[in-house]
């Protein structure tokens, strides 16, 4: 059965807590991640002469489940969530079966789907 990870990026902060949470529940090296934060900033207006306004960038944060990432294998088949989803200050990461995600998805498209086959 096919679960994944749904990643609503307009809600996440950067906080890097999902980051931790994996590398703590997998003993991760703090250079290894199984899930990581890709920050995305650009200017708004590039002609405006304000370029030292904040007001004038948009920053971005995707987190983005990488190789290492099994969806919490040892977790889930325990019955509990993914530590990225459980530990998420934002609450911007779901887990579950691919076809429940893409139904929301679907209701709401600017996220991100994040596939893996299990078992």
């Amino acid at each position: 059965m096919a679960k994944g990870l749904l990643i609503d990026y307009k809600w996440c902060t950067g906080c890097h807590t999902c980051e931790m949470a994996c590398r703590k529940e997998h003993h991760l090296a703090d250079d290894d991640y199984g899930i990581k934060i890709s920050e995305f900033v650009w200017q708004k207006d590039k002609g405006s002469d304000e370029w030292q306004d904040p007001r004038n960038w948009q920053y971005t944060y995707v987190p983005v489940p990488l190789d290492a990432c099994d969806l919490c294998a040892a977790r889930t088949v325990k019955g509990k969530l993914p530590a990225c989803v459980h530990h998420c200050q934002a609450q911007c990461i779901s887990y579950g079966e691919i076809d429940e995600l893409t139904s929301t998805l679907a209701k709401e498209p600017d996220q991100a789907l994040f596939c893996k086959q299990v078992g």
